[in-house]
């Protein structure tokens, strides 16, 4: 921690005071730094800070509440601190209003200027003009070098099956990337801030998905973002099982029953 925190202190040109230690650093460790003087940021370590610095700065530039980047390199991101006393129950409407914000900004291919990654669980993101391959090889087939045999068929079978289940050329939209509750600050009944995202462009239901696989957003988050198009909730399922693997390949067996599901869900 005090290697970190020094890092970030220097990074704002100020001298150390104190650092805690915040919630929510299971795959990067997350500190709050107060400097002499009083000022206050969050150092973050991660794989990549200066792409998630990018990747921050995006997502502000699409007019979506973000953290604003106060620095980063090789080893910390720096960012300022935001408000984040509410609850996300109080916020769906703004989520939804700011998510809808977010996917209007749209690229020309399908994938991110950088590769990522979950903690070792590399993300591939070269980019490419075909939805279904992108999705097909970049997210689900990635995965099955990583998972057991029976598993890896299942998913490789879906994979090659994605031309007929995937539009091949829906709008490439500006994605978070990991968007869930954890992941959304709220002050009061608003949307202080988007938080560790791992964006790209792609199709908008990626972000949705990934929402619903542990939160359930409200009647108030649909009516802010829009109605869904048709057939959508059956590619959900799809797009659901690539967190579903990620979290497989991080946590171990007690997610294989997800990634089962999932699977038998989308037929294969």
């Amino acid at each position: 921690m005090t290697a970190l925190a020094a890092v970030g202190a220097r990074l704002l040109g100020g001298v150390l005071r104190r650092a805690e230690p915040l919630a929510g650093g299971d795959l990067s460790q997350i500190l709050r730094i107060e400097l002499a003087g009083g000022r206050t940021a969050i150092v973050k370590s991660g794989p990549a800070p200066e792409t998630e610095a990018a990747m921050l700065q995006a997502i502000a530039a699409a007019g979506v509440p973000a953290p604003r980047v106060l620095a980063a390199n090789a080893d910390a991101l720096v960012i300022e601190e935001l408000p984040s006393g509410g609850s996300l129950r109080s916020a769906w409407g703004s989520l939804g209003a700011a998510l809808a914000r977010l996917h209007e900004t749209l690229g020309t291919r399908y994938g991110w200027p950088a590769d990522y990654a979950f903690g070792p669980v590399a993300i591939e993101n070269a980019f490419v003009d075909d939805w279904p391959r992108f999705w097909g090889e970049r997210r689900l087939a990635a995965s099955a070098p990583h998972i057991p045999g029976p598993l890896a068929r299942r998913v490789e079978k879906l994979a090659a099956d994605l031309p007929s289940r995937l539009p091949a050329r829906p709008e490439p939209a500006l994605l978070h990337g990991d968007l869930w509750g954890g992941n959304v600050l709220v002050d009061g009944d608003h949307v202080s801030g988007l938080i560790d995202p791992a964006c790209y462009f792609g199709h908008c239901e990626v972000d949705l998905a990934m929402l619903t696989l542990f939160d359930r957003p409200s009647a108030a988050f649909y009516d802010a973002y829009g109605a869904l198009e048709p057939g959508a909730e059956e590619r959900l399922v799809i797009y659901r099982l690539w967190p579903a693997l990620v979290h497989l390949r991080l946590f171990g067996s007690g997610y294989r029953g997800m990634v089962e599901s999932m699977l038998t869900a989308a037929g294969v």
